[in-house]
């Protein structure tokens, strides 16, 4: 087994925290401080520390050291100046560093590196982005033309039994289907992080820890969770399905639908993609709530 151990110095006490890497068991001890020579004092704690946790200080296998005489000087900004560079796959250090992790010693200590969502979370942006797109595209052209192209090509016998919709999110089918993705994505990454038994602890004993009210529990923390892809699906579905209502009223109007369609396609272009990038952002949102702690 391998622990991490995290010192803070301060003026009076020393701090200690120690983390099995391997179950997350947390075990915590004070000392004085020495000011005279402080490594006396942090001895003393490794010592507590290490008969708290019942094991033998060879079993540390790294020490993340703090003291408040850095963190003052920072603070009034009398220390020299310094640089802080990391190498390639490092960068969460600069998080560490700006403070971009859980409060407190203990999220300095067992702070992990997790996946980055960037990926993901960009080929959802495109995606919608894409597809939002389709309806600056006048409305009648590419229905126009799948109506008689298919009966050219045989397919139908009059033109008008052929339906197109052009937009594939004013479809509430496409939206649903892409919230259940993200869903199903919200499901597999808490129970990937969590563990099966640390999600239904987490869907029966929150926000009421008590076992009398796991109905109650279990009814809030679904309906919360089945909210997310509902609310995904209809944001997107009702802002794209009223746009295109829009241009479908402005093409009614005859020789001046052209400037009207003119202005509010441009000030459509701010609308698909500022709906892609919510329904980006939610789901970012989402998948790091679902691989946390509730």
């Amino acid at each position: 087994m391998s622990y991490r151990l995290g010192v803070d110095v301060g003026g009076t006490f020393t701090d200690l925290l120690l983390v099995d890497e391997k179950t997350g068991q947390l075990y915590t001890a004070k000392v004085p401080s020495t000011p005279d020579d402080a490594s006396i004092g942090v001895f003393n704690g490794i010592e507590r520390v290490c008969g708290n946790a019942g094991i033998d200080p060879n079993e540390i296998t790294s020490v993340m050291h703090g003291t408040t005489i850095a963190t003052n000087t920072i603070l009034t900004g009398t220390g020299a100046k310094v640089g802080l560079v990391t190498t390639k796959g490092y960068r969460q250090v600069l998080q560490i560093a700006r403070s971009f992790v859980p409060g407190g010693l203990g999220g300095w200590v067992i702070y992990n590196k997790s996946n980055p969502l960037a990926p993901l979370a960009l080929t959802i942006f495109v995606w919608i982005f894409l597809m939002n797109l389709m309806d600056l595209i006048p409305v009648d052209w590419l229905p126009t033309a799948a109506m008689y192209g298919g009966y050219w090509l045989g397919f139908v016998d009059d033109p008008h039994d052929v339906y197109m919709k052009v937009v594939p999110t004013t479809d509430l089918n496409t939206t649903f289907a892409l919230s259940l993705s993200v869903f199903a994505l919200i499901i597999i990454y808490s129970i990937k992080y969590k563990g099966v038994k640390g999600f239904a602890k987490e869907m029966t004993f929150t926000p009421f820890n008590h076992w009398a009210l796991i109905p109650v529990n279990f009814v809030l923390e679904s309906i919360t969770l089945l909210a997310k892809p509902a609310s995904l699906a209809l944001r997107l579905f009702g802002n794209l399905y009223a746009g295109e209502l829009i241009f479908i009223l402005i093409a009614m109007i005859g020789f001046w639908q052209l400037p009207a369609h003119f202005a509010w396609a441009v000030f459509h272009i701010l609308v698909i993609t500022l709906q892609a990038f919510i329904f980006m952002m939610l789901t970012i949102v989402y998948l790091s709530m679902a691989s946390s702690e509730h």
